[in-house]
């Protein structure tokens, strides 16, 4: 045993205490027994797996063997046979049974064997052998190192901060013997016992330096199958993480591209109001904007006849600039004025007189007019401009 398995034993054995303590074992058990009932006695036997105990007895100059909870022996042989022949007997009726699971006790008689009731405080169930060799003085007429003794809880009515306990022990000199005759003919033991009905009271009298060793290769096999499940259900979840991750990719992939769609088809959409108001404003601005033509055609109804125009330009502030040639230049403010095309005419610059054509030069600057300007007027001299 490594030192750190001599570490952890008293764990193991305290766990193993508060478990045989709790009343799990005994649902268990009971359900156990339940389910196994629904089936057929050959299955039973060949999945009931776990330790299949089977109870050794000395019957004066006889031995018998049977199974624990069952009334008829599987096995009967005389002690006075070879050894060989009492172990071939004995094997003869274990046949059947797994080498793993077969455990055999020596039940002892009750006759042989000295019980006492105790009342032990709750803490003493971590250590009950040595409560056992305390109490032996007292409860007994041995000393502990006289017997061979356990202590089992009981699960009995005790006072509250108590639990039932009871002190099983045999006198060495009643024991020892018998376990010398087993050795003597090869049969290997695993407990000792005593007999209550069919079955086992549940102590073990054995000495721990003569327990045989076991192994237990199907429990390493189960270990083994119990760190693949482990492993294999670690794979799962780490298969359905990565599936999971990956189908979040996947989808993120996809959001992204359509954040990307949906981003062009946004571009588009304000290039298409763009576009659309654009569009909308140069048809409008052409719609309410008087043209060229109608402008030329106010401005020769109202230029005088001796009047005429030598440049005439509109720029995209609707600002309309004409220059020419008049007699008198200074009538023609009057002449524009009411005017439904142009409105604010005024002269831009001097009226110089021209000494070619003895005409005044004159330059003169108007705004269009707004689309929901209505006002009319008469020309004051009709006529064509030059």
């Amino acid at each position: 045993m490594s030192s750190a398995t001599q570490s952890l034993q008293p764990l193991l054995d305290n766990v193993r205490r508060a478990w045989r303590t709790s009343p799990m074992p005994r649902f268990f058990q009971w359900w156990g027994g339940e389910l196994a009932t629904l089936l057929p006695v050959r299955w039973r036997y060949a999945f009931g797996g776990g330790a299949a105990w089977h109870l050794l007895e000395k019957q004066g100059d006889d031995w018998q063997v049977r199974r624990a909870g069952d009334s008829m022996p599987l096995a009967t042989w005389s002690d006075s046979l070879e050894p060989a022949a009492q172990l071939v007997a004995l094997n003869d009726a274990l046949r059947g049974v797994d080498p793993e699971d077969l455990h055999i006790a020596l039940c002892l008689p009750s006759t042989t064997m000295l019980r006492r009731s105790l009342l032990l405080p709750i803490a003493a169930r971590e250590s009950l052998q040595q409560i056992g060799a305390f109490e032996m003085d007292r409860q007994t007429p041995f000393r502990a190192e006289q017997v061979r003794y356990d202590v089992r809880d009981t699960q009995g009515a005790a006072p509250a901060g108590r639990f039932a306990a009871e002190l099983v022990a045999v006198p060495r000199q009643t024991l020892d013997p018998l376990l010398e005759r087993l050795r003597a003919i090869g049969i290997s033991i695993d407990a000792v016992d005593m007999a209550s009905g069919y079955d086992r009271l549940g102590v073990n009298l054995l000495p721990p330096e003569q327990a045989p060793r076991r192994s237990h290769p199907r429990q390493r096999l189960n270990l083994v199958l119990a760190a693949a499940c482990i492993l294999l259900v670690v794979m799962s979840l780490g298969q359905w993480l990565h599936n999971r991750q990956a189908a979040l990719s996947e989808m993120q992939t996809t959001v992204d591209n359509m954040r990307g769609e949906a981003q062009k088809v946004a571009a588009l959409r304000q290039q298409l109001q763009d576009n659309a108001g654009a569009a909308g404003f140069l048809a409008d601005r052409k719609l309410h904007t008087p043209s060229a033509l109608s402008l030329l055609d106010d401005l020769s109804q109202r230029l005088p006849d001796d009047a005429w125009l030598e440049r005439l330009s509109i720029d995209n502030a609707g600002q309309v600039g004409f220059q020419g040639q008049s007699k008198q230049a200074a009538k023609l403010i009057d002449a524009v004025k009411g005017s439904p095309v142009i409105t604010d005419a005024n002269f831009q610059g001097t009226i110089q007189a021209d000494p070619t054509t003895g005409k005044e030069r004159f330059y003169m600057v108007a705004q269009l007019r707004k689309p929901d300007t209505k006002a009319k007027a008469t020309p004051a001299h009709p006529g064509s401009a030059r």
